[in-house]
């Protein structure tokens, strides 16, 4: 298992890759990677060793390729495939730094909408006077609200962004909403990050998820959400310098073209749980996966 990936298994077929990441484990096999299977459901439910019962046991350093999950989750994982004589590529603590928003946040500073977090559990609103006293360490304004890890930008207006940063009756409002609606999936606490108005895609692609390998971009794609399959081409120098900063194998950097020109970073994730345009071709992200483990 020198080259592996971990995929997630179906949920109706468990001894066949999830479908969503079935072409692209197919083309890790072509290039001489070996593929083995968890159990998603198990992990997120708290049964690590029953969600890595089938990876092979032996000295071996592993990708994880599959759907997000906690990092509490991860690191269970990471436990559970250690007793069985392998490790994970990407260690706990640094799929925690490219997953979570205050891991990665410091490394990027500068070149993200200014940003500050309150921890919280699920279900936890944070009183009025700390979401007053974290708006007003940002510039004034609109404002936008997410966890960690995810926005609810689909529910913009209600769950989302907030007109005026100082309304303090309207933050709370929001924020009430989001974690209402993030319910036991909030992952960390609340974010509040200053709004910056962006390009609106029309006949250029303004929008772009950049793949890092050892701080190098691998590949640069159309971001999961955009409608036009088209990649941008950003300037990257200065985001190099910060995934290299951060210090984490495999990363995703989500780019937009903010309105004034300058391409900025919205968002940070582990490249192991991103998700590719579904017009990128599978064989991109294997041909990332197994030379990495070559390199590991």
């Amino acid at each position: 298992m020198a080259r592996a990936v971990l995929y997630c298994g179906d949920v109706l077929a468990p001894r066949r890759v999830d479908e969503h990441f079935a072409a692209e484990a197919r083309a890790v096999r072509e290039r001489g990677g070996q593929v083995a299977l968890i159990d998603h459901d198990a992990l997120i439910g708290g049964d690590a060793e029953q969600a890595v019962a089938t990876v092979p046991r032996g000295p071996a350093a592993a990708w994880y390729r599959g759907w997000m999950m906690p990092s509490e989750r991860y690191g269970a994982l990471a436990e559970a495939v250690r007793r069985r004589g392998g490790s994970l590529v990407v260690p706990p603590a640094r799929y925690r730094s490219a997953h979570e928003l205050p891991g990665w946040y410091g490394a990027f500073s500068g070149i993200t909408p200014e940003s500050v977090w309150i921890p919280a559990a699920p279900g936890c609103v944070p009183a009025r006077e700390d979401l007053a006293a974290a708006a007003g360490k940002l510039p004034g304004g609109p404002g936008i609200v997410k966890d960690y890890v995810k926005s609810r930008k689909h529910e913009w207006d209600e769950a989302c962004f907030v007109p005026d940063l100082a309304d303090t009756a309207r933050l709370t409002r929001v924020v009430r909403r989001f974690v209402d609606l993030q319910g036991e999936d909030l992952a960390g606490g609340l974010v509040l990050r200053a709004y910056e108005s962006f390009v609106r895609p029309r006949t250029t692609a303004t929008e772009a998820r950049v793949w890092w390998l050892d701080g190098e971009p691998r590949l640069v794609t159309a971001h999961p959400d955009s409608v036009s399959p088209r990649a941008p081409e950003p300037e990257l120098g200065h985001v190099r310098s910060a995934v290299r900063r951060l210090g984490c194998r495999f990363v995703t950097t989500d780019l937009a073209l903010r309105a004034d020109g300058v391409w900025r970073v919205v968002e940070v994730g582990d490249g192991q749980v991103s998700d590719v345009h579904r017009d990128v071709a599978e064989t991109a992200i294997a041909d990332v996966l197994v030379d990495g483990a070559n390199g590991a």
